[in-house]
């Protein structure tokens, strides 16, 4: 589990808006400190130095994540077949 970052808010589209510290992968799965999850990475914006992620949320109760970290999962890695 790696820690993602601090929500600053919920967007008028209902998309979580979280001020990463590591940029993540776009579709990474976002858990809560109890490793509940909370929605997928949607999208990176903002500059480079200071980035921002949308999380599409799977929870109904949004507005409780304010000021919370959040983490994500590891991705799982394909094996190849050669």
């Amino acid at each position: 589990m790696q820690r993602l970052g601090q929500v600053l808010h919920v967007s008028q589209s209902q998309s979580i808006i979280v001020k990463v510290e590591n940029i993540p992968k776009i579709g990474a799965t976002v858990v809560d400190e109890n490793l509940k999850p909370v929605g997928k990475i949607l999208d990176v914006f903002g500059p480079v130095s200071s980035p921002y992620v949308s999380v599409k949320s799977k929870i109904q109760e949004r507005r409780k994540l304010a000021e919370k970290t959040l983490y994500v999962l590891p991705s799982r890695r394909r094996k190849e077949r050669i």
